[in-house]
């Protein structure tokens, strides 16, 4: 019997999951089917709870269903627990529904394993106080990193989530107009201004000789801000497709108890 597993998103027609899925089941020799489920605004615990009800294995959750899903859940792990927002479902041993947040870890796998990055010890900078961002805080302050300073156009939002996460490492929230005067090693954008075309307006002075810069988001052709990060100097300018395959690979593993190889992912998604 095939075991089935699926992503849901609203919109999720773009949704690249099942193509990365399938080939880390042929790879591994895993005998699973993955397909995208266009979810329901209003229902989408039924269409979680159908789901596992009809016989599925594991769902990945993305936009805008991640803190619905963090909601839901009757067990969370600790990252989704400091994420408050779930990417990844399961059974639970009691039969209940498990979620996990494997955004973070995407992140960290990414800049290091991928591109050689070293965290411990850096100056990093998070643009936006979102979910995308809380997502990925717990992770990164686990890798030590000197700082971590949240910076958001509303400066109350990057404080409270500072706040809330600084058990795990030296991080401080701001507005973006407080960055002035300050230099970093790596500036990560997770906000939403990209699918506008738009850059998080920061001073060009955050941005160092040896600065790289790291979009989440991803697209065929560079993004605005790794435009931006190229033409303002950054020593690498990354973009989000990585860190996609990278959290799909920790999903996988923790589904199937496998880790697939992402390198070989990458460049075919690129390609």
């Amino acid at each position: 019997m095939t075991d089935r597993y699926a992503v849901i998103g609203n919109p999720i027609a773009h949704s690249k999951s099942p193509l990365i899925h399938q080939q880390f089941a042929a790879q591994t020799g895993q005998d699973m089917s993955y397909e995208k489920i266009l979810g329901d605004l209003e229902y989408f615990a039924d269409d979680v709870r159908g789901f596992f009800a009809a016989g599925g294995k594991g769902l990945n959750v993305t936009v805008p269903f991640k803190e619905q899903a963090w909601r839901l859940v009757d067990e969370l792990s600790p990252r989704a627990d400091s994420a408050e927002a779930v990417n990844t479902l399961m059974l639970g041993e009691g039969g209940g529904i498990r979620g996990d947040n494997t955004d973070g870890i995407g992140l960290v796998r990414d800049l290091q394993q991928n591109h050689g990055f070293v965290l411990s010890g850096s100056r990093v900078l998070l643009l936006g106080a979102g979910g995308a961002s809380r997502g990925v805080v717990r992770p990164l302050l686990e890798q030590q990193p000197s700082c971590l300073v949240i910076a958001n156009r509303t400066a109350s939002r990057a404080v409270e989530m500072a706040a809330k996460l600084q058990s795990f490492g030296a991080v401080s929230g701001c507005g973006l107009d407080e960055l002035t005067g300050q230099e970093f090693d790596l500036i990560v954008n997770a906000t939403a201004a990209g699918l506008s075309g738009q850059v998080p307006d920061i001073p060009g002075g955050c941005l160092g000789k040896n600065t790289w810069v790291y979009d989440m988001m991803y697209a065929s052709k560079p993004t605005a801000f790794v435009q931006w990060g190229r033409e303002h100097g950054a020593l690498q300018a990354l973009d989000g497709l990585g860190m996609l395959v990278e959290q799909a690979a920790e999903s996988f593993y923790l589904w199937r108890g496998v880790r697939p190889d992402t390198r070989t992912v990458i460049e075919d998604l690129r390609s």
